[in-house]
């Protein structure tokens, strides 16, 4: 299967499965509160990169170089688990957008508000987000039930496919938590905690883990899950911590999230964490006052100016480049889908 039609195949299968009818839906009545339910799911799903899937389709050719069909049901199956994590990590984060369309829990509050249903708007939204996220995680676990390979292989890859769901939520307990936690003197120990927030939460499950589950779909041993761990894992890194330079310096029309959402939401990531410690004591109050508020365009554009006046862009940049580099020293070399994806990902701006 080419490259561009497996990414195609995976948003049709995707978009039908959010279409579909589960046999548990006996009669109509059913089915139009089943339609309400997953609508959010539904617009969310219509967008999207593809990137972990592409991450099974890469690992998975890495280690089988014949015309055998791309893991397309894993594929998908990445990307329901990736709107169900999406959707309970708005929930935490009180986030209105998502991927350029109003958070699932935020439509659940507009659709309590519209039917002039009884009790809390908010408190409806985000108990009903939390049923969808659910639901859209075993959905996500009997797609990839569906995947054809040898008994071992698939063994193998669906331990890694359930280590990578637990991993993240605990990656999501750490986060969340770091945002009840006082602010941390000015030493290491913040910049490395932040760290194990990226590896855990988002690092891992956003190319590393969907590149083994495809290696080991294709029947790769623990040598050569290794080697490509040497490979996805930096990479990974690289593309969170670009991914929270973009969520304060990027077009909102391309991330789909307003700038400095992250700093709203109360994130302390390695950028934060890096500013806090090079910038002088006046701009860190400045930035630690912003955390976890409401902030104004020119609140963001001082917070902009203080992580680049401080040195803590350019120290975020190089350590974005020493993964990249890191990722590209150990790329497979017969893995063309690998070696499209890692340039895609490496060539990220603004």
């Amino acid at each position: 299967m080419p490259l561009t039609d497996f990414r195609a195949n995976v948003s049709a299968r995707l978009e039908a499965l959010l279409a579909a009818t589960p046999t548990f839906i006996a009669d109509g009545r059913d089915q139009s509160l089943f339609d309400e339910f997953v609508h959010s799911a539904q617009l969310l799903g219509a967008h999207g990169k593809r990137t972990r899937a592409l991450c099974v389709a890469g690992g998975f050719e890495a280690i089988n170089r014949t015309d055998d069909d791309l893991p397309l049901a894993a594929g998908v199956a990445v990307e329901l688990y990736q709107i169900s994590a999406l959707i309970h990590d708005d929930i935490i984060d009180s986030a209105d957008i998502r991927r350029g369309v109003p958070a699932a829990h935020r439509l659940f509050q507009s659709l309590h508000t519209q039917q002039s249903f009884n009790g809390n708007a908010e408190l409806f939204g985000k108990h009903a987000a939390l049923l969808l996220g659910d639901y859209l995680l075993s959905l996500a676990g009997e797609e990839f039930a569906r995947q054809n390979s040898s008994p071992q292989a698939y063994r193998t890859a669906s331990a890694i496919f359930h280590a990578m769901t637990a991993e993240t939520a605990f990656g999501q307990y750490m986060d969340m938590r770091a945002e009840y936690t006082a602010l941390a003197d000015i030493n290491a120990n913040a910049i490395n905690d932040a760290f194990l927030v990226l590896l855990h939460k988002s690092a891992r499950y956003s190319v590393e883990l969907p590149v083994l589950l495809g290696a080991a779909l294709a029947g790769a041993d623990e040598t050569e899950l290794s080697r490509l761990s040497a490979f996805a894992r930096p990479l990974g890194e690289a593309f969170q911590l670009r991914d929270d330079e973009l969520g304060i310096f990027g077009n909102p029309s391309q991330t789909g999230k307003p700038a400095g959402s992250d700093i709203q939401e109360g994130k302390r990531t390695v950028l934060i964490a890096l500013t806090r410690s090079m910038c002088t004591e006046h701009e860190r109050a400045f930035v630690d006052s912003c955390l976890g508020s409401r902030l104004s365009e020119e609140d963001v554009e001082k917070i902009k100016s203080i992580i680049t006046s401080s040195g803590a862009f350019y120290a975020h940049e190089q350590l974005i480049k020493k993964r990249e580099e890191q990722a590209m020293l150990a790329l497979p070399y017969e893995a063309p889908i690998l070696n499209n994806l890692a340039k895609s990902l490496v060539g990220r701006r603004w």
